[in-house]
């Protein structure tokens, strides 16, 4: 699988006003160049009144990277917004920062700090996460055994999907593919090898640590 990298957990928006323009930021985790495109147009019919609609979007695939700066002046709004994705490493997502023109000009500066602005709130909302190359393990454990083996699973960060109390315990675990060799050592040692994980699927996902 490929290295692990940063995307948005959810939807997320925030606002500021700034010298009487108001500043909307929307940001959401996509995964193709058509959900990019359809979440800007949706922005775009809510906010049909606003003075600009400026977006960015950054996807792993083929790295697209898109911008626009919606009738702002060159360089002052897409880029920016682009910036705030680029400088996090964040990728899969998409940005818009929307602008009701308040009556006064910010200047080249104050839209690019503005535009900035939009953009990170919406990503801070929309919550940053980083995504792992991961593996669900799956384990049949004898009762005298599952004891020994739930208090070294912290070691290894690892999340418990699943687990069914029958004649054995069925287990399901999620863990890093970074820290699989060393928990199967671990775990041949521990068990005299009579509990072999097999894999069932292979994902990225976030593991807090």
């Amino acid at each position: 699988m490929q290295a692990e990298y940063t995307t948005l957990a959810d939807y997320g928006t925030d606002e500021f006003v700034e010298k009487r323009s108001r500043f909307i930021g929307y940001a959401k985790p996509v995964t193709t160049e058509e959900e990019a495109i359809a979440f800007v147009n949706e922005i775009r019919a809510q906010h049909r009144e606003a003075s600009h609609n400026v977006y960015a979007y950054a996807l792993r695939e083929g790295q697209v990277r898109r911008y626009s700066d919606d009738g702002e002046p060159q360089g002052t709004a897409g880029i920016p917004v682009l910036d705030v994705l680029q400088k996090s490493g964040i990728v899969d997502a998409v940005v818009v920062v929307t602008r009701y023109f308040g009556g006064t000009l910010l200047g080249a500066g104050g839209l690019v700090r503005a535009y900035t602005e939009g953009a990170a709130i919406a990503v801070r909302a929309a919550r940053p996460r980083v995504m792992s190359p991961c593996t669900v393990l799956q384990m049949d454990i004898d009762y005298g055994q599952y004891g020994k083996i739930t208090y070294i699973l912290p070691k290894y960060h690892t999340v418990t999907l699943e687990s069914d109390f029958g004649a054995a315990v069925r287990m399901q675990i999620l863990i890093k593919d970074k820290y699989i060799e060393a928990f199967r050592k671990e775990l041949t040692e521990l068990t005299s090898a009579t509990v072999v994980p097999y894999e069932l699927e292979h994902r990225f996902d976030e593991i807090p640590e």
